[in-house]
């Protein structure tokens, strides 16, 4: 089993920036990739970023790309989302997921998630 918990989220003004925390526990982080995603209301939950085990490779969804960064510290056992150049439309609920895949960009991939952080962006 692995333990995640996110945190960091909150309400921000739109052009601010956040970042989000995801502090894991239990079986070895680095063998996991770890992702993030999101999910807004009566939205499906998203794909956002994820990044390989040793941290050389880092993929993004589009609607992020250049905006968000994915990183992650093996020592800490903890993975990073640093969100800048907020907009309205990236309010939701960030979770971060564990994935024994090499490159896992589905949900499906995953086997374990952290409860969620709500991050709002005002207008």
């Amino acid at each position: 089993q692995v333990q995640l918990v996110e945190s960091g989220g909150g309400l921000v003004q739109a052009g601010g920036s956040l970042r989000l925390s995801c502090a894991a526990s239990g079986r070895t982080f680095s063998n996991y990739a770890m992702g993030w995603f999101r999910q807004a209301p009566g939205k499906e939950r998203d794909f956002v970023a994820y990044i390989t085990r040793s941290g050389a490779t880092t993929v993004y969804a589009d609607a992020v790309k250049g905006r968000f960064t994915i990183s992650r510290d093996n020592a800490k056992n903890t993975v990073y989302l640093q969100m800048n150049s907020l907009k309205p439309e990236d309010t939701a609920v960030y979770y971060c997921a564990a994935s024994p895949a090499l490159y896992p960009a589905r949900a499906a991939s995953y086997d374990y998630w952290g409860q969620g952080t709500q991050v709002t962006v005002s207008s």
